[in-house]
């Protein structure tokens, strides 16, 4: 199976190798090269695939519902 490297050093995985990983869009993969130099691509672990967000305790907890407008005036010091 061949597929073309974009300019920005994107590819597409192929759906047979896709259907075959069980890997739904947005699943996070992972590469790796062997000793033979060959690519491996594994179906990254979600407790591996990304570090934690340290700002997601926080989100959504605000007790103030700011305006964009008035929110951007106190920032841009014109309230």
């Amino acid at each position: 199976m061949t597929t073309t490297l974009t300019s920005k050093g994107q590819v597409t995985i192929p759906k047979q190798i896709r259907d075959a990983l069980n890997m739904p869009p947005g699943c996070a993969v992972q590469f790796a090269v062997n000793r033979e130099g060959d690519v491996v691509i594994h179906k990254a672990d979600a407790r591996t695939s990304r570090k934690p967000d340290r700002f997601e305790a926080a989100r959504g907890k605000a007790d103030i519902k700011w305006r964009t407008d008035d929110l951007m005036a106190l920032l841009r010091n014109k309230a």
